[in-house]
């Protein structure tokens, strides 16, 4: 039969369950025992002295910013900011998740977003929070034996030997790591930061004190700190909710505090550190960039590339994923113009697998149709047709619904900044130009779309969801379409990313008179957002390959 840990890990929601349940039922014990007009007495002290708030605050962070610095003696590769902004995010994952769930969080951070390795990270931190918990004992230990061996039997030492294992196991691992300077072993300054980021800490319950009306020495609150912090080794509830009230008062009772005033002391303390914990935590979650949840723009300093040659007698080519469209498909064909600026354009249909006579009716107005047999996709029939442009060679590659709400008669506007050589990527803006009709929860949509568009590209993009777009040759060789159900807003930021010069034109749009339109909108934002992120951040390494290629 697994063990709990390993039921925690496997099921998530069952660690969130019994945490919550913990926490309800800690809360419904600490109510009634604490003497409200002591919380009340200190929660009017510091109201009234906000800049103290502030100043024990910023203490309080100096403890995190000694950890940060610990931190990058040991694992030098590491960035200060991506070191503190690690710490806190953990700090504030273990106020909002149970069983200190939030210590993953560490790891993963400075992982996903440092590049550091996974057994590097993993080594370092389990150094370092084990060192952690020998401090807090040791200190505990130090200023006040009488008090940890009342509060504990003798059953505190237990936790020095644990904690010492932890370190003892984390620097062989390290040692065994090594890779030369990439891992250093924690000496004596290391250390004596994790025994001052303590002491730093005790300035929270030292002031709480004194909010309440409680006066404790510096040397007694290092010790409710330490008796606290202890505690929460083995915490359930989120922030350590309950345990830390529970330790606190204990060990204030034992230095001669009234139980329900000490209560208040312990719950005015871990108010404050809760409060912490949220902002420092929710700030680092996305700064320094990248966020935690990954890139959310694409990169300022995108390459730069020459404009490219247009062969002279290249064709244009023009595409139209279709599926479905039997009712619309000849009046669109019948339109498309058979040269532009002096080229011959060559068209051709891709039947995304149409259940009726869509190819059929193509073929009879003298339309090349190619059949993907089963429907895949938008964003697959896109993919064949661009693949078919570069195939043939074509100076550029255009496309458009074949629904009839795009004008095929533009088709000279669209490629014009293409064959000038002033563009590569080219997008038909329904804004910038004449809407004959759009349904207002799309034009709410679109707009708010786009405005996502805008600022993930850094560009002025003022149609991001346009089914008008044109291509350079050497764009349509490169473009990459990441899903097969839909392109918008990934053709975009793939070409950007990539450094190809962007640029609108405006155009006519009429809402589509027959047939219906494939987007729905829950099911369009499940696949677009990953899909965007996605671009954005796991193909970052392709792009500058792409870039250097």
């Amino acid at each position: 039969m697994p063990n709990l840990s390993a039921r925690l890990r496997s099921r998530p929601r069952l660690a969130v369950w019994i945490g919550a349940t913990v926490a309800v039922a800690a809360l419904l014990l600490v109510i009634p025992s604490v003497d409200g007009a002591a919380l009340a007495r200190g929660a009017a002290a510091a109201g009234r002295a906000p800049g103290a708030v502030v100043a024990v605050l910023t203490v309080y962070a100096g403890a995190f910013v000694l950890r940060a610095w610990a931190w990058r003696r040991v694992l030098p590769r590491l960035p200060f900011g991506h070191a503190l902004a690690g710490i806190s995010v953990a700090l504030g994952g273990n106020h909002v998740l149970p069983f200190r769930l939030g210590e993953a969080l560490r790891v993963t951070s400075v992982v996903r977003r440092a590049g550091v390795p996974v057994a590097d990270a993993t080594a370092s931190t389990l150094t370092l929070r084990a060192a952690d918990i020998a401090a807090v004992v040791l200190l505990a230990v130090v200023t006040g034996p009488a008090v940890v061996a009342d509060l504990t039997g003798g059953w505190g030492w237990a936790l020095l030997p644990v904690a010492l294992v932890g370190v003892a196991v984390g620097l062989r691992w390290m040692r065994r790591l090594g890779r030369g300077a990439e891992l250093r072993l924690p000496g004596a300054a290391v250390f004596a930061a994790t025994l001052l980021a303590w002491v730093l800490e005790a300035v929270v319950v030292h002031q709480a004190a004194a909010w309440v009306g409680v006066p404790l020495t510096p040397v007694e609150a290092v010790l409710v700190t330490a008796v606290t912090i202890a505690a929460q080794t083995f915490a359930i509830a989120p922030g350590g909710f309950g345990t830390y009230e529970a330790a606190g008062t204990a060990a204030l009772v034992a230095l001669g505090v009234d139980a329900g005033t000490g209560l208040a002391v312990a719950l005015t303390a871990h108010g404050l550190k809760t409060l912490f914990a949220l902002v420092a935590g929710g700030i680092a979650v996305f700064v320094p960039g990248p966020g935690l949840a990954g890139r959310l723009r694409v990169a300022a300093d995108r390459p730069r590339r020459p404009a490219a040659v247009v062969p002279a007698a290249a064709p244009v080519l023009l595409f139209m994923p279709a599926f479905d469209e039997e009712a619309c498909i000849v009046d669109v064909v019948r339109r498309v113009p058979s040269e532009v600026a002096g080229r011959r354009v060559e068209f051709v249909v891709i039947d995304d697998g149409s259940r009726d006579t869509t190819a059929a009716r193509a073929r009879a107005e003298g339309a090349e149709v190619i059949e993907l047999g089963t429907n895949q996709g938008l964003g697959a029939a896109v993919r064949r047709g661009l693949a078919e442009g570069v195939r043939r060679g074509a100076a550029a590659v255009v496309f458009c619904d074949a629904d009839g709400e795009y004008a095929p008669e533009e088709l000279d506007r669209m490629v014009a900044p293409i064959l000038a050589g002033e563009a590569d990527y080219v997008i038909g803006s329904r804004f910038a130009g004449d809407i004959e009709r759009m349904l207002p929860h799309r034009r709410f949509g679109n707009l708010v779309l786009t405005a996502i568009v805008r600022f993930v590209a850094r560009l002025p993009v003022t149609d991001g969801q346009s089914g008008y777009r044109a291509l350079s040759a050497a764009a349509a060789a490169d473009a990459e379409v990441i899903h097969d159900f839909n392109y918008a807003q990934v053709l975009t930021l793939d070409l950007v990313a990539k450094g190809y010069r962007y640029a609108e034109v405006p155009i006519s749009y009429r809402f589509r008179e027959t047939g219906r339109s494939f987007v729905r909108l829950g099911r369009y934002l499940r696949a677009v957002v990953p899909a965007v992120w996605r671009e954005v951040n796991d193909r970052g390494e392709r792009l500058v390959g792409s870039a250097a290629g």
